[in-house]
C-alpha cells in the first residue's frame, strides 16, 4: 500500500510539474525571461513583438532595466482604425512608433500594489500617464489592466485592452 501512495504521489508531482503558466493570474506570475522573452512567449502579444522589432527596441527591452510595461494585446491593436498598424509598422514611420511604444513603459518596477488613484506615472518617451483605481481594476489613461504582475526578469509587463497614444 506504501508503494502505491508514493508511486500515486510521484505521478502526480511529476503532472503537476509539467504545466507552464498562462498568465491568467491577476496576481504575481513570475518567469524565467526578460521583458522580450515574456512577450515573444505569448501569442496575444505577437502584434506589440512585431511593433517592438519594427521599432529596433528588442535590445533595450532585454536590457537590465527594470521596466513596467503596459503591454498592449493583439485585440487592443486591432480596435485602431484600419491600417494604422501597418503603417506604424513602416521604416518612414518608425520615430512615430517608438513614440507610441515607449510611451507604454515606465522606468522602474512598478506592481499593481503600488498603483494609487490619480497618480501620474512619467513613461520613457516623456509624458505621463494617470492611473485611475476603479471597482477593483487599474486604468492606465483609458485602458484597463486585463493581467497584472507578470514579473519578468528586467521589470514587470501589465496587460492592457487598449493600445494608449501620447499626444503627437
Amino acid at each position: 500500500m506504501k508503494k502505491l501512495v508514493a508511486a500515486v504521489t510521484l505521478t502526480m508531482l511529476v503532472v503537476a510539474s509539467s504545466f507552464t503558466p498562462k498568465f491568467n493570474s491577476i496576481h504575481e506570475t513570475k518567469v524565467e525571461a526578460d521583458i522580450v522573452d515574456l512577450a515573444v512567449s505569448q501569442d496575444f502579444l505577437s502584434t506589440l513583438v512585431a511593433a517592438v522589432k519594427a521599432g529596433d527596441l528588442v535590445d533595450v527591452l532585454k536590457g537590465d532595466g527594470p521596466f513596467t510595461v503596459f503591454a498592449p494585446t493583439n485585440e487592443a491593436f486591432a480596435q485602431l482604425p484600419a491600417g494604422t498598424v501597418e503603417s506604424l509598422l513602416k521604416p518612414e514611420n518608425k520615430e512615430k512608433l517608438v513614440k507610441i511604444l515607449t510611451y507604454h513603459v515606465v522606468p522602474g518596477k512598478v506592481l499593481s500594489s503600488d498603483l494609487k488613484n490619480g497618480q501620474m506615472a512619467k513613461t520613457v518617451e516623456g509624458s505621463s500617464v494617470k492611473v485611475t483605481l476603479k471597482d477593483g481594476k487599474a486604468m492606465i489613461n483609458d485602458a484597463t489592466v486585463v493581467n497584472a504582475d507578470i514579473m519578468a526578469d528586467n521589470g514587470v509587463v501589465h496587460v492592457i485592452d487598449k493600445v494608449i497614444l501620447p499626444s503627437m
